[in-house]
Parts: structure tokens; sequence; C-alpha cells
């Protein structure tokens, strides 16, 4: 029988509220809702649970975020993108300056052009292909910046390295 890991499962439960709740303090470029709290929130998921957690935290957070109103349909390719990148390249790098270009470029560039045919095809916006770049690499540069300073300082303090070293224990079965 498989075992679900609980530090993992609560770890994301806590992401996914962190990014819903900091998606509150988002602001508007273009058409897209800026919140640089959702890339934070990848890139410690990208450290602390691995890509397939990850994912699933940005898409648990941008379902609540669009059922609350705090979120358009934008929030899936931009979270997402940026999640997956960031976590397979922190699982096989283990390099927190490339998990950060990893979250920068999944979001910005790829989370951008994935955004257009959401946008036409979903929402009935014409834009051009390349209108959401700008917005998402704004946005996940400022998560990135945060994410930056706290990891590195959570790196630092070994708190990183403990969290790591105790999720090599038996029994789990890890979703990544």
């Amino acid at each position: 029988m498989k075992k679900t890991n609980v530090k993992k499962l609560t770890l994301t439960a806590i992401f996914v509220a962190v990014s819903v709740v900091g998606s509150m303090f988002s602001f508007p470029v273009g058409s897209a809702k800026c919140a640089p709290i959702q890339h934070l929130m990848n890139i410690m998921g990208a450290v602390f649970l691995g890509p397939g957690w990850t994912v699933a935290a940005a898409f648990a957070a941008s379902v609540l975020r669009n059922l609350m109103g705090l979120g358009s349909l934008m929030a899936f390719p931009g979270s997402m993108c940026g999640a997956l990148l960031a976590g397979l390249l922190y699982r096989w790098f283990k390099n927190l300056p490339l998990t950060y270009l990893g979250e920068v470029f999944g979001t910005g560039i790829i989370g951008g052009l994935l955004a257009y045919p959401v946008a036409k095809l979903l929402m009935g916006v014409d834009a051009a292909a390349f209108a959401y770049i700008v917005p998402f690499l704004i946005s996940t540069v400022g998560g990135t910046v945060i994410a930056a300073v706290l990891v590195t300082a959570l790196k630092k303090s070994g708190v990183v390295d403990r969290l790591l070293e105790e999720d090599s224990g038996a029994g789990s079965v890890e979703m990544r």
C-alpha cells in the first residue's frame, strides 16, 4: 500500500494557502494580474517538494484564486510552467541560481507564450502572441528576487539541508 508523505502534503497546502492569500497583493500589468508571491512559492516548492508537488500546488492555487475572483485564467500557464521548470532544474542540478532562472524562463517566456491561446480562445481577449511575456516577466522577477533572498537565508541557516535530508526516509512515496 502506498503511503503519502504527510510532510510534503502539508507543505503543499501551506504553499497553496500563501499563494492564494499573497495574490491579494497583486498589481495589474495589461490584462494580466501580476502576483509575485506565487513565484516565490514556486521556488520554495521546487526546493522543498520537487516538480510534481510544486505543479500541483500551482494548479490548486490557480483554481482557488479563480474561484475567489483573485486571479484570471492566466494564472494557470503562468504559475504552472514556472513551477515545473524550476522544480525539474532543482531536482536535476541542485543549483539555486539555475532554479531561479527556470522559474523566470518557465513563467515569463513559456507561460507568457501559452497565455496567448488561453486569452484568445477561453477569454476572448484579442492580443498579440507576445503580449503576456512582459507582464509575466515583471511578476516572476519580483517573486524570484524575494525567493532568492529567503531561500539563501534558509540555506545559510541550514534549514534547507535539514528539511531535505529528512525526506530520504523509507516508507514514503514521492510525487516527483
